[in-house]
């Protein structure tokens, strides 16, 4: 996948809101998987456990209402 997009998101900055649900989670892996960093600003997820804590993500996260 890094190929596909040849560098466009290393080390670039990337805000994802929704970072803890099903679909959010699953971009900030992919994101972080080609070198993005990023930010994420969420609701707390509904559910224990969740998708975002089960992939264990280091990226830095907001929490909020």
């Amino acid at each position: 996948m890094q190929n596909l997009f040849n560098g466009i998101y290393k080390n670039k900055k990337v805000l994802i809101t929704g970072h803890t649900g099903f679909k959010g989670s699953w971009l900030a892996l992919w994101l972080k998987e080609i070198g993005a960093n990023i930010l994420g600003y969420a609701l707390e997820p509904p559910t224990q456990p969740n998708h975002f804590e089960l992939l264990k993500l280091d990226i830095d996260s907001v929490i909020d209402d």
